[in-house]
């Protein structure tokens, strides 16, 4: 049987991003994200912790903050754990792409998504880096819907 374990949210920070490094002097970034589900007569938010690594978690430290809007792509982590003899787990996120969807710093639009300075656009073409090329397999690209063979 096949599986699959891939997960997207979008939702805003609810505080700055954190990062710390591990011995060997990879980043690690921890993220909390808020995501709110609307409904006719009520909403219902559901927090999620995030892990990001390495470049992409230096990034994220750089122009995020809390109230970020972002979108965040990953797999869902269960992990399990004793103290003081109780019995504990949490389920997280481990993002393996982080887009930011906030107006860049110096838009007129409003929000800043990125009060720790910098431009936005050259933050999202660093962490876009770090991942392979989109496969574009048709190699043609149809101008006109008229030209669709179906």
């Amino acid at each position: 049987m096949a599986n699959l374990n891939r997960v997207f949210l979008v939702g805003n920070l609810t505080k700055d991003p954190e990062v710390r490094y591990t011995s060997s002097g990879k980043a690690v970034g921890d993220l909390r994200l808020a995501v709110t589900s609307k409904f006719r007569d009520s909403e219902d938010t559901c927090y999620v912790d995030v892990t990001v690594w390495e470049r992409q978690a230096e990034t994220c430290e750089q122009y995020l903050s809390k109230g970020s809007p972002v979108l965040v792509e990953g797999r869902l982590k269960f992990d399990e754990w004793e103290r003081d003899g109780q019995k504990r787990s949490k389920l997280s996120v481990v993002a393996s792409r982080v887009q930011f969807l906030g107006a860049a710093r110096g838009d007129s639009g409003g929000r800043d998504a990125g009060p720790r300075g910098g431009d936005r656009r050259r933050a999202e073409e660093e962490t876009a880096a770090d991942e392979p090329p989109a496969d574009n397999s048709g190699g043609e690209t149809l101008e006109d819907d008229d030209n669709l063979p179906f």
